[in-house]
């Protein structure tokens, strides 16, 4: 059974197909119908989604490929890294936050979920319960202590 990510990115890549191989040919066919192309706001609008559409598909199979190069035995057991839970003790704050790190794509903060290339997902990589990072945020630095660890290897 594949990830939820990679099935949401198969989904979107099976509907973008679809669009592209079949309903903007139609689109095009019927906008050259009406006549001069030069001015018909209909075919430009047709080729306009068509290059979006492509370009889209473009990207969405190279994260796929991306996605598919993850190999568990290279994700650190003793480590933060990719899918593991952290508990943060917020020093400026004097609050407990918890997080989990997941990719771009499923990156939801207001459910606990930060990307591994955000600012604080960055700077969490590699870490141990114990450590304390600084981290640049939009709203000035911000001080973090790693309370506790519970690594994609510890929840399986």
């Amino acid at each position: 059974m594949p990830s939820p990510i990679v099935q949401k990115l198969e989904e979107e890549i099976q509907a973008l197909e679809h669009e592209l191989n079949h309903e903007l040919p139609k689109e095009l066919k019927r906008a050259r119908a009406l006549g001069d192309l030069s001015e018909n706001a209909e075919y430009i609008m047709a080729k306009q989604r068509q290059d979006f559409v492509s370009a889209r598909l473009i990207q969405l199979k190279t994260r796929l490929a991306d996605l598919s190069l993850i190999n568990m035995n290279n994700i650190p057991k003793d480590r933060i890294a990719f899918g593991s839970k952290v508990t943060l003790y917020d020093v400026d704050r004097d609050s407990e936050i918890e997080y989990r790190l997941v990719t771009s794509e499923e990156a939801d903060v207001s459910q606990g979920r930060i990307s591994t290339t955000s600012p604080i997902g960055r700077a969490l990589m590699g870490k141990k319960t114990g450590d304390t990072v600084n981290v640049a945020t939009p709203q000035g630095s911000r001080e973090f202590e790693i309370r506790a660890v519970v690594t994609i290897h510890e929840q399986a």
